[in-house]
């Protein structure tokens, strides 16, 4: 009887911590088995890698200051992490999932990462970080709520509607590593996906038959919410809808200033929000394009991605020519000036009640500059490389976090260069040391080909400025310095720069790399690590209890343990309230 009394009181007392758990911040649970599955999505069968089955994956959906526990199982035949692109990671780079910052998973193993989307709204995406595995899929959604107590700056749309996008080739990842391995270009794409599947057949010429297509429903009158993330490998789309306005209204976790364009060039690595309105008379269905940007249209026809809109009242399928692309072959500048055109809302509130823009970046002094500069591929060692300011980054067989936490020596160089290097270009794991609660100003100075996009982990930073030619220091008075807009990610066009400003406030080691895959592939990346001098953990979360050990620490890394893999972490208070519950549970077989 006492037997019973206790088990029952036990589950009462286990049930009450669970809810002092959950209490002060709800959770969201995710389980995401990752492999390879056969798809073809532009017509030929080819291995794709696939979430739950699912290829894209699941949009993860949360709230301002949920915690997010996501147990990823590892099918794959190699090592494995995933990246929450976007996704601030407060006081935790340990989740951050790249390999600066985490060991990564074995084949055949099992890791949960728990992170709390802390003080974030808005629009981002996940993606395998190693290996170009972005290249074959593993990507998904992500959706980050505001509270209800927080107004969002727009009517309550009808729907929420993902959308992913990106150029794709037929190749599957490790063929596209060894061509780059060899010193090649990957070349131009095979096609453009939306949502994992390949192009409406709008041209029987261009488009073979019998690929499937995406299909966006919505119904008339009302209006939809589109997130539409550019999550390919290296090519700019211009994303638009026959016939409709896109009203842009926010992106990566900023509102914006509310405007509608017919068009929208989306870089690789960046995601925007749109408002969609259902008024068009539904005649027919219509096209959602997006097309390569920045090439030779009449060779790059095929790179195009067709997806349907249809109206629950649609009278027909699309047809016709698509829509036009913007008409800039000849004017540079088309592209920069929409770039220059989306502006911070500095009225709204974003995930705390205060107005956005009463965080005025404008008026702090900047405390340290870095000019990063990067070039066309050059040949170090006999291996073709990116480079970053001259320097080819090496990840280091040990993170630069666990090597911290471990006091490993000879890990990495805190010595990155506040300006380029003007002599040969060198393979080094050499990192920027930021100071924290510094203000840090960034040039991203392109003086390559091809668009970049940098995106940089821990932070959303603010555009102040762009433009065509070399960066000086009278550049400065270009600079907008109020309403510039807040994001994770930035172009650089090429022979042109783009100038960012960082508040260093969150402890951690944090990536800044370009997006477009073969470039980071190749080297054109490197960290800030940022560190408090007086050490506590309010500034910085614990080393997780399931982190996992590789490189000089790989002797420390015991066999997987799956009870460790998908704990829940209480704070330490609460793990007394435990004890006291079990103690007083215990005191009834006493009785």
């Amino acid at each position: 009887m006492a037997l019973s009394r206790f088990w029952g009181l036990f589950l009462i007392h286990i049930a009450l911590l669970l809810g002092l758990c959950f209490a002060e911040d709800p959770f969201v649970f995710y389980d995401f088995e990752v492999s390879y599955i056969t798809a073809s999505p532009l017509g030929v069968p080819q291995q794709v890698i696939a979430i739950n089955n699912k290829f894209p994956g699941p949009t993860i959906n949360a709230t301002t200051n949920y915690n997010v526990v996501v147990d990823v199982r590892n099918k794959l035949d190699e090592s494995l992490l995933i990246h929450w692109s976007g996704i601030q990671q407060r006081r935790s780079s340990w989740q951050d999932g790249l390999p600066g910052t985490n060991c990564p998973i074995p084949p055949k193993w099992n890791w949960t990462y728990q992170f709390q989307v802390k003080d974030q709204i808005g629009s981002f995406f996940y993606f395998p970080s190693l290996h170009f595995q972005r290249a074959a899929g593993g990507f998904g959604g992500f959706i980050i709520n505001n509270r209800a107590i927080i107004p969002i700056p727009f009517d309550t749309p009808d729907g929420d509607i993902t959308i992913l996008i990106g150029d794709w080739y037929t190749r599957n990842h490790t063929a596209l590593r060894k061509t780059l391995d060899a010193g090649k270009d990957l070349g131009m794409p095979d096609g453009v996906l939306i949502n994992g599947k390949g192009p409406y057949r709008y041209n029987d010429t261009l488009v073979p038959d019998g690929i499937e297509y995406e299909t966006i429903n919505v119904h008339p009158g009302k209006t939809y919410r589109l997130r539409v993330h550019n999550v390919g490998v290296s090519t700019s789309l211009n994303f638009r809808i026959q016939s409709h306005n896109l009203l842009l209204a926010e992106t990566e976790g900023s509102y914006t200033v509310q405007q509608n364009y017919t068009s929208l060039d989306i870089h690789v690595g960046q995601s925007y929000s749109f408002l969609l309105t259902t008024d068009q008379n539904a005649s027919t269905d219509y096209y959602i394009v997006a097309s390569a940007r920045f090439v030779n249209e009449s060779q790059w026809k095929r790179v195009t991605g067709v997806a349907v809109l249809r109206y629950s009242n649609s009278k027909g399928k699309a047809a016709g020519p698509l829509p036009d692309s913007p008409q800039d072959e000849f004017d540079k500048t088309f592209s920069m000036n929409q770039a220059r055109s989306i502006r911070w809302n500095v009225s709204a509130s974003g995930a705390r009640p205060n107005p956005q823009g009463s965080f005025r970046y404008g008026s702090i002094n900047v405390t340290e500059v870095f000019v990063l500069k990067n070039k066309p591929s050059v040949t170090i060692d006999g291996k073709r490389r990116s480079t970053l300011s001259g320097l080819s980054f090496v990840n280091p067989a040990t993170p630069i976090r666990l090597a911290d936490q471990y006091k490993i020596k000879g890990v990495y160089k805190l010595d990155f260069p506040n300006r380029p290097l003007t002599g040969a270009p060198k393979l080094e794991t050499s990192i920027i040391n930021g100071t924290y609660r510094g203000f840090m100003e960034v040039i991203l100075q392109n003086n390559d080909t091809k668009v970049q996009t940098y995106h940089m982990s821990g932070y959303a930073f603010f555009v102040v400025g762009m433009d065509y030619g070399e960066w000086s220091e009278n550049s400065r008075g270009t600079y907008n310095k109020w309403d510039g807009i807040a994001r994770t990610t930035a172009q650089v066009y090429p022979g042109a720069w783009t100038a960012i400003l960082i508040s260093l406030d969150n402890v951690g080691v944090w990536n800044i790399r370009t997006e477009n895959l073969d470039s980071w592939y190749l080297g054109q990346e490197t960290y800030v690590r940022v560190v408090n001098p007086e050490a506590t953990n309010k500034t910085e979360l614990p080393m997780p209890d399931n982190a996992l050990y590789c490189g000089a620490l790989s002797k420390l890394q015991k066999p997987e343990d799956i009870s460790l893999a998908t704990s829940i972490t209480c704070s330490g208070p609460k793990l007394f309230i435990t004890v006291l519950m079990i103690a007083s549970a215990l005191s009834l077989l006493s009785y």
